[in-house]
């Protein structure tokens, strides 16, 4: 490790087997607080990057025991989706669609600029923090529920929901256009078994239309007479008020 822990911002392996373009890389590195790993062979290489949890790869191509194109393949077919940067020496636009039909995120000729270099790899991981975040974003017309930030938008307007709400919300987002009985949402938001005494679960669905629905001209959660609630952007059905 080549940083503080309290000021690492990024972690890194970088997979190199020439010691002067290694040690360049791991003090540039190292100077913006980013903590690098570094392996001079693919084993180690691969044996790294299949134990430990990475922010960003660096493959050179070229390396002993195990090449960089190999250890690409290997990661992506452990369903390892960490944002991958190969070297080469190899600039051939064949090599380069080789590099990245092996699962590559992006690739660099060498030899290079340690600050384009840099630029790439904070290039990858702000991409990397966009599609992790639309991934966990729960979307229904034009509402977000952010199931990580633990935020809501709706049209782009921040609405502000207590913990309950939240959770509430998330189940149903969760199970977009199915029709959930207050059962179901006593057991899986409250952990509640079989009260049907009990009026919490209309009593939220209110608060959530009062923020959710009652600002916006579309409609989004919806009462299925007899059945219980649902959420979703079609039309109302005759059945739902």
């Amino acid at each position: 490790m080549f940083a503080s822990k309290a000021n690492i911002i990024m972690k890194i392996l970088v997979v190199e087997d020439e010691p002067n373009l290694l040690a360049l890389m791991r003090k540039g590195f190292a100077e913006r607080n980013y903590e690098v790993s570094v392996a001079m062979d693919g084993n180690t290489g691969w044996d790294m990057a299949s134990r430990h949890q990475f922010d960003v790869v660096i493959l050179d191509i070229m390396l002993p025991d195990i090449n960089g194109l190999e250890i690409c393949r290997r990661i992506r077919s452990a369903k390892n989706f960490v944002p991958i940067l190969l070297l080469t020496a190899l600039g051939s636009n064949e090599n380069i669609v080789t590099g990245l039909d092996s699962g590559a995120d992006d690739y660099l000729v060498k030899p290079f600029k340690f600050s384009e270099l840099d630029a790439r790899v904070r290039a990858l991981t702000r991409r990397a923090n966009y599609s992790e975040r639309e991934a966990n974003a729960l979307k229904i017309a034009d509402l977000v529920v952010d199931r990580v930030a633990k935020v809501v938008s709706r049209d782009g307007k921040p609405i502000k929901l207590t913990a309950m709400e939240f959770r509430l919300l998330e189940y149903m987002a969760r199970n977009k256009g199915i029709v959930l009985s207050r059962n179901q949402l006593l057991e899986n938001v409250w952990d509640i078994r079989f009260d049907m005494s009990t009026n919490v679960v209309d009593v939220y669905i209110n608060y959530l239309r009062k923020k959710i629905d009652k600002p916006f001209k579309e409609k989004l959660i919806h009462t299925i007479k007899g059945l219980g609630y649902v959420i979703r952007n079609e039309a109302v059905d005759e059945n739902a008020d």
